[in-house]
């Protein structure tokens, strides 16, 4: 009996059923986080802007932190706050799209020199930046360049004239010269050829707001698609 008894133990044992495999906790979700101005922000539209835009493309989360009338020394201060720097550690994408405020400003004061401003934008965004590595290495960094600083299309040659477009383009060009040299580690793209043609010389009217300053549902559209072809996959 004794025998009998130590079998059947011996048998149960053997038909016991396997451990379960480990489970991997799943991956955290992709998030892409957002910086800048009232571009980003989406002022004057009405619609979903590009950065909600571009997640949902890719399937992620958006936090956009992006706000009206922000310099990029307000965003380089911005990411020193608590709010942000937890927002950036979340990241899998930062897009920063601040600068045309800064020289906005001269133009509209009449400075005419626009070089301390481009200075000081190519200073900021490499701190941001720099910021936004520390804080989270393995995110995808991309700083937006301008399509125009101020007016533009209908409404900008109504306000401006030639002069004033033709002060508009030096003043925007500078501008983007320092953003691409502040995109250190990061990628550059230039929202000209998303507004205005390959050629850069399209009329964005269709793509502008009422206001010629913001980008409609349109613009919008296209900055997200241009944004999705240099980061596809977040």
């Amino acid at each position: 009996m004794r025998r009998l008894a130590l079998g059947l133990v011996l048998l149960a044992a053997g038909c016991a059923a396997p451990p379960a495999p480990a489970v991997s906790p799943p991956a955290p979700a992709a998030v892409v986080v957002t910086f800048g101005d009232s571009v980003p922000a989406g002022s004057a539209c009405g619609c979903t802007p590009f950065p909600e835009l571009y997640a949902q493309r890719i399937g992620a989360g958006s936090d956009n932190l992006a706000e009206a009338g922000y310099t990029s020394l307000d965003v380089r201060r911005q990411l020193g706050t608590p709010k942000a720097e937890a927002a950036v550690r979340t990241a899998s994408v930062v897009l920063v799209m601040a600068g045309a405020n800064d020289l906005a400003a001269a133009f509209d004061t009449g400075a005419g020199s626009y070089t301390g401003p481009a200075n000081q934008v190519e200073q900021n965004v490499s701190a941001v930046v720099a910021e936004v590595h520390a804080l989270s290495p393995a995110a995808a960094v991309v700083i937006f360049g301008y399509w125009n600083v101020v007016e533009d299309g209908d409404v900008g040659r109504s306000d401006y004239g030639d002069d004033g477009v033709a002060e508009a383009a030096a003043a925007t060009g500078l501008c983007n010269a320092a953003l691409r040299r502040a995109a250190h580690g990061a990628r550059y793209l230039d929202t000209t050829t998303a507004l205005k043609g390959d050629s850069g010389e399209q009329d964005p009217t269709d793509l502008l707001a009422p206001d010629g300053d913001h980008p409609n549902a349109a613009g919008h559209r296209a900055i997200a698609a241009a944004t999705l072809a240099i980061l596809p996959n977040g």
